[in-house]
């Protein structure tokens, strides 16, 4: 992977031409009486990497659980392509879901499955494809996250970096439409970090893929970011919305800026992506 693939030209002014993929409208996300957020509203473009960022505690997670069904919102939806994700029947969101892929954070691989039956797991189950079919898919999606030799492997044979690659290499293995990235940098050195930056740039670019991703790294929100989301814990809603690189330099909200301008001498060496 070489550096000239983690800086390509940017593709945000395109993506703001793109229609809308997926549509938060006024979601309102809550444990019983307690409220973790209220009054989401937000679009993400087909094919644009869109950041969901905010501090520790402030629901990044949590919504990104609520866009893939596996928590219901207390109020408001979720939209693909203009269809109510939400409020689907059992057999039209079970065809929704098939279109995404998700990395969890850590991986979250099958220890007792090498890497090529943890990335068919998800062949075996949405396809009629034969198990030496599914073997030959599971080595090219290994291939592509630089996991070329590794299907043998058990996770706990490999660093956490490469369990994270095995991890992404099972979220494409249906093709996904939509992409969705929880915490992907967590616990990787820096270089490990940048390595996968350029990795999820690369599967975008590739696939075509929209891509959401859940993170607080700033090398990272500022290399792959298209556009984002600050969540802001204080006030309990949508804190800002725009570029990362603008928001930070044109925020009106203090919090926003203190968030992005946090390591300042860090962001110097991030590259721009575009």
């Amino acid at each position: 992977m070489s550096s000239q693939a983690a800086t390509p030209a940017n593709p945000a002014p395109r993506a703001a031409q793109r229609p809308v993929h997926i549509e938060v409208r006024d979601l309102t996300m809550a444990f019983g009486d307690f409220v973790l957020m209220r009054d989401l509203n937000f679009a993400v473009r087909h094919g644009e990497i869109f950041i969901v960022m905010g501090g520790s505690g402030c629901g990044k997670s949590t919504l990104l659980r609520h866009l893939i069904g596996l928590i219901e919102p207390a109020a408001g939806a979720v939209y693909y392509d203009g269809q109510n994700f939400t409020a689907a029947d059992i057999e039209d969101r079970e065809a929704m879901l098939r279109r995404f892929g998700v990395l969890y954070q850590g991986g979250a691989l099958w220890s007792s499955m090498t890497l090529a039956e943890n990335v068919g797991l998800p062949l075996g189950e949405f396809t009629d494809l034969a198990p030496g079919e599914i073997r030959q898919i599971a080595a090219l999606k290994l291939a592509l996250v630089g996991l070329r030799g590794f299907e043998d492997y058990y996770p706990n044979q490999i660093s956490g970096g490469m369990q994270k690659r095995a991890g992404l290499a099972r979220a494409i293995a249906l093709d996904p439409a939509v992409l969705f990235l929880d915490e992907p940098s967590a616990g990787l050195d820096p270089v490990t970090s940048r390595l996968l930056d350029e990795l999820i740039l690369e599967l975008r670019d590739s696939l075509g893929a929209t891509i959401v991703v859940v993170t607080h790294e700033l090398p990272s929100i500022f290399t792959i970011g298209d556009n984002s989301i600050f969540l802001d814990a204080e006030t309990r809603t949508l804190g800002a919305l725009g570029n990362p690189r603008d928001l930070r330099d044109h925020s009106d909200n203090p919090r926003v800026r203190q968030f992005l301008t946090r390591g300042a001498s860090l962001l110097e060496s991030a590259p721009k992506n575009g």
